[in-house]
């Protein structure tokens, strides 16, 4: 049976936050939901998917709201995304905050995934899900896209920056509560849509954020990625290899030795499990060479020389052989296109 992962304090919070300014006595819902209510004082701490998914059901219970994930947006903080809230403070601009959602989102929870998809002037987040209750999803899809809202207008210092549309899986809450979210989000909500997605126009993606600080985005996407292996020591082979590489690479490194002995085992024996699952080394340090590459030529102004040396290649022909191989594309031609 396919587990629900885990879900930060920092996410809890925020629900306990909402409960508290309705006057609800969480203790009781705590309890219920199988939690200690201790776990609040904690920076760090985590709690199972399948507990965070009862609180959540509790509350809205309690509430008998029928918009509760759009109110509880309202409460989000910086923390509320633990370390990726930090990430995004430091960015330059809203572009380059919102590349960083998908790499670094499991630090908040394994409450669903983030993808992006570009179409003309528009570019497309499309938010998938992972919570199963059909009476908590609805909510949670809800709490994300506020928060999300809500938080880069906070970035942006920009109170009316809004979405083209927002568009929603979930049915209506009825006609008279529809408006609650037009007014939240300044912009056409459609329910049915079919999937879970909030559209916005690339031009908004250049606003410049409050406070850049790039020296501090990276020390803390470095202490990120240490997060994130250590949370996945657990899971797949392959997500920790690359977790691994990714670290390595941080630091212009490729080396196989390293990351096998990083993950506890030789290089004979890694190259041997991996095998297993169907996959080789090279093909992995390929993946997220190429992923790193796209980051780094969309979300900065590194040169490409410059680029091609972080990602471990000894010289610029061959990042650009690459490169073009896998997206048909020169990586100067690759940047040109996203910069449109």
């Amino acid at each position: 049976m396919k587990t629900l992962g885990t879900a930060s304090v920092a996410a809890l919070r925020q629900y306990v936050r909402a409960a508290d300014a309705r006057g609800i006595d969480t203790v009781l819902l705590f309890k219920k939901a199988g939690l200690d209510s201790s776990i609040l004082k904690t920076d760090d701490g985590r709690l199972n998917g399948e507990q965070f998914q009862a609180f959540i059901r509790l509350l809205v219970e309690e509430t008998n709201s029928p918009i509760l994930g759009l109110e509880t947006g309202d409460f989000v903080q910086p923390g509320s995304y633990s370390v990726l809230g930090y990430i995004t403070m430091s960015s330059a601009t809203l572009g380059e905050a919102v590349a960083r959602i998908a790499p670094f989102e499991k630090l908040v929870g394994d409450m669903g995934t983030t993808q992006l998809a570009g179409n003309g002037n528009h570019i497309k987040l499309v938010w998938a899900c992972n919570y199963t209750d059909p009476v908590v999803r609805p909510h949670m899809v809800d709490n994300v896209f506020a928060s999300w809202i809500n938080y880069a207008r906070w970035l942006a210092d920009n109170t009316t920056a809004s979405p083209v549309e927002v568009l929603l899986e979930h049915p209506s809450p009825g006609p008279e509560l529809e408006s609650a979210y037009s007014e939240r989000w300044g912009c056409p909500v459609r329910f049915r849509a079919g999937e879970d997605a909030i559209v916005l126009h690339k031009d908004l993606l250049n606003t410049p954020l409050r406070q850049p600080d790039p020296l501090l985005r990276k020390t803390l996407e470095a202490h990120a990625l240490s997060q994130l292996a250590t949370l996945e020591t657990d899971t797949a082979l392959t997500h920790r290899v690359k977790n691994s590489i990714r670290k390595q690479l941080m630091h212009g490194i490729t080396r196989q030795d390293m990351v096998a002995d990083h993950l506890g085992m030789t290089s004979r024996t890694l190259q041997r499990k991996l095998s297993q699952e169907g996959v080789s080394y090279q093909q992995l340090l390929d993946e997220v060479r190429q992923a790193m590459a796209e980051d780094f030529l969309a979300n900065s102004d590194l040169g490409i020389p410059e680029i091609a040396l972080r990602l471990g290649y000894s010289e610029t022909t061959s990042f650009h052989r690459k490169f073009k191989a896998e997206t048909g594309k020169t990586p100067g031609e690759f940047r040109q296109l996203k910069e449109e």
